[in-house]
Parts: C-alpha cells; structure tokens; sequence
C-alpha cells in the first residue's frame, strides 16, 4: 500500500469551512476505486492543525487522485485558509501486510 499523511495548519477562525471543504474532499476520495482510506483528524490541543491519513492501492491510485475534480476543488478553496504551506510524506506501508487491507 502507498500511505501519504498530509499536516495542515489553519488560519484561526478558518477551521470550520476547512472541515466542510476536506470532508467534500474525502467523500469523494472515498469513491475512488485505488483509495483504500481518507482519515482526517484533529489535534486535541491545537484546533488548527489537521492531520490527513490517506492509503492507496499504489502510487499511481495516488496521482490519479491527484487529478480528481474534488482533489483540485478542494486545494484551491483551502489555498488561502492555510497557515503555512502543507507538510505531506509519502510511505510504503510494511505491515499490515497489503492482503490484510
């Protein structure tokens, strides 16, 4: 499995609409055929900071979803939400094994 978790940071008072906006975005991930899940959390003591788990069959699922219309809608309406530019790394799950998915 191909695994990208995504840090984001929202300006204050911009947490609400990022919410509505990401979770358009995770609908619509959900529905991809590669997309094996769309996390999206909150930390506890920070309201700004967002934290998206996304695991896909393989890089490819990734970059077609990257090319979604929902993807894109979703990048430019959080554009100028963002406190500071999105910190996204990209793994290779080990275990479970991909079967176990």
């Amino acid at each position: 499995m191909y695994v990208v978790c995504v840090t984001i940071w929202a300006k204050p008072g911009h947490e609400d609409e990022f919410i509505e906006a990401t979770r358009r975005n995770h609908e619509g991930t959900r529905a991809e055929p590669g997309n094996v899940r769309f996390d999206v959390l909150r930390k506890v003591d920070e309201p700004g900071r967002f934290f998206l788990y996304e695991v896909y069959r393989d890089a490819e699922d990734f970059a077609r979803h990257q090319q979604t219309d929902h993807y894109l809608e979703w990048k430019k309406t959080v554009a100028g939400w963002m406190d500071r530019d999105r910190e996204g790394v990209k793994h290779e799950s080990l275990l479970p094994s991909d079967e176990s998915w």
